[in-house]
């Protein structure tokens, strides 16, 4: 049996790109973990103020996460940007995330101007599928933002997905994901006029949920 000298190159220099990777990923990454504990406390120093003194709470809850390393990779590699797929995911804006999720659509607009108001908190580009929605029905406000994270020898400028959108909108993202995972493959032929329905709906729902909240004020 023969080898191929040129292959055996190949692989391993993929090996040791993926041992360089595993020593750079830990810290690179943590800038990442950092960013969003920054920005979650902001968010709660928000709610709770916000709540102390107008009496109402506009934040119902926050999640977050840090996108897995193959995700990552594998974002990289699909859109081209280069074989040091640590150096290029620089260039995307997801992989730390923040979902902020509140009980009113006004919730969603005034949670946003008081997060993208502080001194440190960089707006580098909004996307607003609430006025705007998706063609599937999709409704939520995208922030990309950028925060100094201070490291024990640097400052480094960390961006952050942060996505608001009211109960109803999380619901039905939620529940959209589950069923279009499920028929990725084999999608019913009115399944994506029964998931614009339903958009529908939520935002209906929405509207009558906040004039019912104006009429108690």
């Amino acid at each position: 049996m023969t080898t191929d000298p040129a292959a055996e190159d190949a692989s391993l220099r993929e090996v040791a790109d993926e041992l360089a990777v595993a020593g750079q990923l830990p810290r690179f990454l943590l800038m990442y973990k950092f960013a969003i504990e920054e920005l979650m406390t902001k968010l709660r120093i928000l709610s709770e103020e916000f709540d102390f003194v107008h009496q109402h709470d506009p934040i119902e809850h926050i999640t977050s996460r840090v996108k897995r390393p193959e995700a990552i990779k594998e974002k990289v590699h699909r859109r081209g940007l280069g074989t040091d797929w640590v150096s290029a995911a620089g260039a995307l804006d997801d992989i730390a995330g923040i979902r902020v999720v509140c009980p009113f659509v006004s919730d969603v607009y005034e949670v946003a101007r008081m997060l993208t108001a502080q001194d440190d908190v960089e707006l580098l580009r909004t996307k607003d599928y609430i006025a705007s929605p998706k063609a599937n029905g999709y409704r939520s406000l995208h922030l990309i933002v950028r925060i100094p994270v201070f490291l024990s020898d640097r400052v480094e400028k960390v961006k952050v997905e942060v996505q608001l959108r009211t109960i109803a909108m999380d619901f039905w993202a939620a529940v959209e994901h589950k069923l279009s995972y499920k028929y990725r493959d084999s999608v019913p032929p009115d399944f994506a006029g029964e998931l614009s329905a339903a958009a529908r709906t939520a935002a209906d729902l929405d509207r009558r949920m906040a004039a019912l909240h104006e009429r108690i004020r």
